[in-house]
């Protein structure tokens, strides 16, 4: 009884290895095709898009940083604040006071620091299903801002690159006055090494 149940697996087991084991020249081709496929056109942002998108992400980045500098502000003052000190004895030379209110300070900016990763984390939790899309468009961006860019040995102290990270482009019309830009630049610059 037990043997007949498992009769219909234990046949489709005997077959899988002979549909994977076909050797023509269209299976072959076929399978690769398959394989190698690129994103189909429908699949990809287009560049109005992509900026849009991006300028999204960098506000939920903005909106995040300051609640977290403020939790970093209020935790830090709440932690020193609570601490027992003798005025007294200095802390590394500076005044118990002083140092704790530097402390607190520097929490703040732990929070300010950290609330751009904490934004941006939640944004791509909350737009889980674009993600393979906005990745590879900012691979595509940031291949074409490195190609078109400026050589960082031709900046000076005086004279830095304008934008080297392409970071305030945020639409077409600003990538185009970046590469105006980058141009413009490295063509002063090779006048003045001349």
């Amino acid at each position: 009884m037990q043997n007949s149940a498992w009769n219909p697996i234990r046949q489709s087991c005997r077959v899988l290895p002979r549909v994977f084991s076909k050797t023509d020249a269209h299976s072959t081709l076929f399978l690769r095709h398959k394989s190698t496929a690129g994103p189909s056109p429908k699949d990809e942002l287009n560049w109005v898009e992509y900026f849009e998108i991006r300028r999204k992400r960098r506000q939920w980045q903005t909106v995040f940083t300051i609640p977290c500098a403020m939790v970093g502000l209020i935790g830090g003052s709440l932690y020193f604040g609570s601490l027992q000190t003798d005025p007294m004895k200095p802390i590394m030379g500076i005044d118990p006071m002083m140092f704790y209110g530097g402390c607190t300070l520097l929490c703040m900016g732990g929070g300010f620091v950290i609330g751009p990763s904490i934004g941006s984390s939640m944004w791509r939790v909350m737009n889980r299903n674009t993600i393979a899309k906005i990745d590879a468009r900012d691979r595509r961006f940031y291949d074409h801002i490195a190609k078109n860019r400026v050589e960082a040995s031709l900046q000076s102290a005086t004279n830095p690159i304008p934008d080297y990270y392409g970071e305030k482009v945020g639409s077409l019309r600003q990538y185009k006055q970046w590469l105006r830009d980058q141009s413009k630049y490295r063509r002063k610059a090779m006048l003045t090494e001349e």
